[in-house]
């Protein structure tokens, strides 16, 4: 984990720099708010929607981007108001609350921008509880999440738009499932459940803080897709939490909100929330955790019994989304896995057939979108096989055959690059025995695919062309893929 932290790879210092425009659009929203003349209610409020604006809204294009960030109030207004309504009314509040967590998971079915807008109007009714917003209080609440989305919409889209110079992002589409197939219908009936579950545990807990198991379910949800997935996410918030509390007695508690202190380590916990999102879950709670203690730190409410109580709310939550996950439509780890694979390998053969396209003269032909489509795919199996390889996983036999899986599949990906690296070349060569080892490559896919993960056998004479070479090499990997794929009910990583 801590070398993931300090020496996982930074392509282009895309995490540097998203972290670092982090700090300034948030720092501007919160000056803007004081400048303003807010309370420290409203600039806390103000950052905290900064910080949501520029953290969450992931659209593949600028464009995209801009309109999922000028929505957000549309979506967060009107929740925070029904939340600091129904204040003094606590069954109606509590209700409301589970169904904004389960229209904010559904909301996922719709992309990137219902995911967006989906958290975001969860974390509006959170904030809304984290600062016991009254209705008196919405009039300056409401002017501080305008300002700030507008402060953070400045800074990302005009003073530091590094997206502008980068292709736009391949995002893969969820598996075609319908009605309760489909992940985020169950995910949406889970979350409810587990939170519906945190929700009254915490409350039993803690009368004032119950919200924070609420948010620990909530954002152990978020950004799984099955069973595996959400056990090591709750079981990584759990760790971070622990680790970013110990910290706090270090850090935040001996700081006692002195405003000057403070604003530094909140900027240092924003830094690291943005910059470590990427590579470690539990990074990023670490710095989760100590944000909110700075915080409770400025309202003056910090002390030891408190940290305490963060993790015993946080272990209520995580509990929820266990229970959930288990017990209420589950979603497992090997169906989501399964339908993650065989969308890479139809895409190893779409690569395959542009590339051998572009090598006969094919004027249209273009393999580079297949390419970066195949690296987006592959990163889903990665997170979806990611519980299997855990280091906690009690079966070496599974935790063996999906990492036999992953190599097997970065070996298709290197050889599928090599070969569209060739066909790029306007001076390679068409061989005929390029059409045989194409046809070969699409008879191993469709084999896999269907359940029937026979190897094809491929020509022992070592090939004289570069193009050939890749070919052959990706169809060892296919061939090599038929035994840690087959299971009695076909084409199943984690099966019988």
């Amino acid at each position: 984990m801590v070398k993931r932290m300090f020496v996982a790879p930074d392509p282009g210092r895309a995490r540097l720099r998203f972290a670092a425009r982090a700090v300034l659009g948030i720092g501007l929203a919160v000056v803007v708010c004081l400048l303003a003349g807010h309370s420290l209610v409203g600039a806390v409020t103000g950052g905290l929607a900064a910080l949501l604006a520029l953290f969450t809204v992931a659209d593949p294009t600028v464009r995209g981007q801009a309109v999922t960030t000028a929505l957000l109030p549309a979506v967060g207004l009107p929740v925070l108001a029904v939340a600091a309504g129904l204040h003094d009314v606590p069954v109606a509040r509590d209700l409301a609350f589970l169904g904004v967590v389960g229209s904010g998971v559904y909301a996922r079915r719709w992309g990137p921008r219902g995911h967006s807008l989906g958290v975001f109007a969860f974390m509006t009714f959170f904030v809304a509880q984290f600062l016991h917003a009254t209705p008196a209080q919405l009039p300056e609440l409401y002017a501080a999440v305008l300002l700030s989305v507008l402060s953070a919409a400045v800074v990302r889209f005009g003073v530091w738009c590094y997206e502008r110079r980068l292709p736009a992002a391949a995002v893969p589409a969820p598996p075609a499932w319908r009605g309760l197939a489909r992940v985020t219908t169950r995910q949406a009936v889970q979350a409810t459940a587990g939170a519906g579950f945190a929700l009254v545990v915490g409350q039993l807990v803690s009368g004032q803080r119950w919200y924070w198991a609420v948010g620990a379910t909530w954002w152990i949800f978020v950004n799984t897709a099955s069973r595996g997935e959400t056990l090591v996410r709750g079981f990584r918030r759990v760790l971070g939490t622990l680790i970013g509390i110990c910290l706090g007695f270090l850090v935040a508690v001996p700081v006692a909100g002195a405003p000057v202190p403070t604003a530094v380590l909140v900027a240092v916990a924003v830094f690291g929330i943005f910059y470590t999102a990427a590579v470690s879950y539990t990074w990023m709670m670490l710095w989760v955790t100590l944000l909110a203690e700075l915080l409770y730190g400025l309202l003056g409410v910090l002390s030891p019994g408190l940290l305490a109580l963060r993790l015993a709310e946080t272990g209520v939550g995580a509990l929820g989304a266990v229970l959930a996950v288990l017990f209420v439509l589950p979603v497992t780890t090997h169906a989501v896995t399964d339908a993650w694979i065989q969308r890479a390998l139809r895409c190893v053969h779409a690569c395959t057939a542009e590339a051998a396209a572009r090598l006969a003269g094919s004027p249209t032909a273009d393999p580079a979108p297949r390419v970066a489509e195949l690296e987006q795919l592959l990163g889903r199996v990665r997170l979806s096989v990611a519980p299997l390889v855990h280091p906690l996983n009690p079966m070496p036999a599974r935790k063996r055959r999906a990492r036999r899986v992953l190599a097997l599949l970065d070996d298709c990906a290197r050889e599928v690059r090599g070969l569209v690296a060739v066909a790029a070349d306007p001076e390679a060569s068409h061989d005929a025995r390029l059409a045989a080892a194409c046809w070969r490559v699409e008879t191993a896919v469709e084999a896999l695919t269907a359940g029937r993960p026979e190897p094809v056998p491929s020509p022992a004479d070592p090939p004289s062309e570069p193009a050939l070479a890749h070919l052959h090499g990706l169809e060892r990997a296919l061939a090599e893929l038929a035994e840690p794929l087959r299971t009695p009910s076909g084409s199943r990583l984690v099966g019988a």
